[in-house]
């Protein structure tokens, strides 16, 4: 999955902003480079990040959605919590809704993947964006993390979603201490017991910066080490910015892991 952020104020620093030939371009080049998946953003969920309303989002992301499914077959995500966002956005030509809240900051939002029957990314978050890394706490961060799936995975289904249609993500970097992150990945595996797809977005994140006490633009080395912990320990979709390199990444971890030939 490659990241396509179409916001001003991207965490890092790779916004698109109100640029729809751009856009559109650079997620070709991702594609050609590896994508399966473009996954399109028109509010940064930065920690600290405010919201924005509604029709601005519209405004950033239905261009390029409606362009970019002219020119490709590719499937593409839409990253938001807000259900007329997801609506809009499927009906332009989007086939997945990642929602960061876990269908939870908006009610109509599981009413919006049964009426597409689009597959849904139930993502965990602890808080919101503008207050997820204000001292977030947990006494046993795997087992909350999963109790916490397997609630929303049956609200999912209780209210008409197939479970077929259902990605799960922990949430690196989403209400998380920096530590947690390695903790997660380590022991992603337990969440294969869900039996659903893992979807994981470790790249250039803060857990890296603070482990190898780098910026932004200088964490390819720290997020290919955790793509590579992520894939042999179960991920099955990698949310990246590097889509080059990262597919390298993916194909010798799952060489190592036995998936390929």
């Amino acid at each position: 999955m490659g990241i396509l952020n179409l916001t001003p104020d991207s965490f890092s620093g790779d916004g698109l902003f109100m640029d729809v030939d751009k856009a559109v371009k650079h997620a070709l080049i991702l594609e050609k480079d590896g994508a399966d998946i473009i996954d399109i953003g028109g509010e940064s969920t930065r920690p600290g990040s405010e919201s924005i309303d509604i029709q601005e989002e519209l405004e950033r992301v239905l261009p390029v959605i409606e362009n970019l499914r002219e020119q490709t077959e590719m499937l593409i995500s839409i990253d938001t919590y807000k259900a007329q966002v997801a609506d809009q956005a499927i009906k332009a030509g989007a086939d997945i809704i990642n929602d960061i809240s876990g269908l939870m900051f908006d009610k109509q939002m599981a009413a919006i993947s049964v009426k597409h029957n689009a597959w849904v990314v139930i993502m965990h978050i602890k808080g919101t964006p503008k207050d997820m890394q204000v001292n977030p706490v947990y006494e046993d961060l795997i087992k909350e993390l999963k109790e916490y799936f397997i609630t929303r995975i049956n609200y999912a289904v209780a209210m008409g979603i197939s479970r077929e249609k259902i990605i799960v993500d922990p949430g690196i970097g989403f209400g998380k201490k920096w530590r947690d992150n390695f903790i997660l990945i380590r022991e992603l595996s337990v969440f294969k017991e869900l039996g659903l797809p893992i979807l994981v977005g470790p790249s250039k994140k803060s857990f890296i910066g603070m482990a190898l006490d780098l910026p932004v633009d200088d964490r390819l080395e720290g997020t290919a080490a955790a793509v590579t912990a992520s894939v042999l320990n179960g991920a099955d979709i990698i949310r990246v910015h590097d889509v080059k390199a990262m597919s390298r990444v993916i194909k010798i971890s799952e060489m190592i892991k036995g998936n390929r030939s």
